[in-house]
């Protein structure tokens, strides 16, 4: 791990420490705290923000900031934790206090049929003011971002050689050199998949198919490839490729000059949860200083101003970002659901 890397965990850790034992609660998190520990409460977090690791060291410095409470972290792809949900409720079982999908169309979706609790968190007022009231209801708060751009492998390729845009990617050079992720089981693939047909039309995806891309499931199986030096170009996520380029591995990433595909992913508590003191507090704390100091360790985008991006990364008041609309996202992934089968085969 780099120098500089080092110091910046360890400042966050001094920071986490200092904020699990110093910070004073509001009132309303007292309230909270207390009634869950009184009730003997605890939050299961159906999560598709974050890779596993990341997802567990949130669910930890929740434990550690408020004890007696703890999280069971059920992290999944965001298809596959939505079908989860969506099972628990047709069978009249509640499994999930938190849902995270990176797929803005689940809460459309769930929140049109009754399912989300309406639940406004103090916190909500606090986090960049691009990513607050995108439910004027308040059945769901954006509680991570990330990005998506163009990741490789930089043994096999140069960066003076690597693709600059998005439709570098077609280029007949990149054949059987590509990598991406799957839009029926990744909501960040579904996203991007979204944008790039915005942009470019479905050919884009026509002439990257004559190009034989491997396709995993979740985007972060972007990171694998390259790693391993089966594909050398990626579709792939800016935090785990950071990371995973922190951790001594050949890879790196590239800003497309046709716009880095900013994500932004809500979580919302079912209605059905029996655990609403702690999955209130959970909702606090997922848009918390604490959490955003957790996420940026890991690479992740913060969604609170105070807490600054982690080395490698750039602001996001430096990066040229796309991002559709919640109703193109709705709208538009199951429509590319069925475009995906029928020009990929899977």
């Amino acid at each position: 791990m780099a120098r500089g890397l080092i110091a910046f965990a360890a400042a966050v850790s001094i920071g986490l420490s200092l904020g699990a034992s110093a910070a004073e609660m509001t009132d309303h998190e007292k309230q909270l705290y207390e009634a869950a520990k009184e009730n003997g409460e605890q939050v299961t977090w159906y999560v598709a923000h974050f890779n596993s690791e990341t997802a567990e060291a949130v669910g930890k410095a929740f434990e550690e900031k408020y004890p007696g409470v703890s999280v069971n972290v059920v992290r999944t792809t965001a298809q596959v934790a939505y079908q989860r949900l969506m099972q628990d409720l047709q069978a009249g079982v509640s499994q999930c206090d938190v849902f995270s999908s990176t797929d803005v169309g689940h809460y459309v979706a769930l929140k049109e049929e009754g399912q989300l609790m309406e639940y406004r968190p103090e916190n909500a007022e606090k986090i960049y003011d691009a990513y607050k009231d995108i439910d004027p209801d308040n059945t769901y708060h954006v509680t991570s971002a990330g990005l998506v751009l163009i990741t490789y492998n930089t043994k096999e390729v140069s960066e003076e050689e690597a693709p600059k845009n998005w439709t570098d990617l077609l280029d007949p050079k990149w054949k059987d050199k590509v990598s991406v992720g799957h839009p029926s089981y990744s909501g960040y693939v579904g996203t991007w998949v979204v944008a790039m047909r915005k942009l470019y039309g479905w050919d884009f995806f026509e002439k990257l198919e004559e190009n034989n891309p491997q396709i995993g499931r979740s985007i972060n199986d972007t990171v694998t490839m390259l790693n391993s030096g089966e594909r050398t170009v990626a579709a792939g996520p800016a935090a785990t490729t950071l990371r995973s380029a922190a951790r001594g591995n050949p890879i790196a990433v590239i800003y497309p000059t046709d716009g880095t595909l900013l994500m932004i992913a809500p979580s919302g508590i079912p209605k059905v949860s029996e655990n609403p003191n702690a999955a209130k507090l959970y909702m606090e704390f997922l848009m918390s200083p604490e959490a955003a100091q957790v996420q940026v360790e890991n690479f992740s985008e913060s969604v609170r101003p105070e807490v600054p991006p982690a080395p490698g990364g750039r602001p996001l008041s430096e990066v040229e970002t796309i991002r559709p609309t919640i109703e193109e996202i709705s709208e538009g992934i199951p429509e590319v659901k069925e475009l995906w089968r029928d020009t990929f085969g899977v």
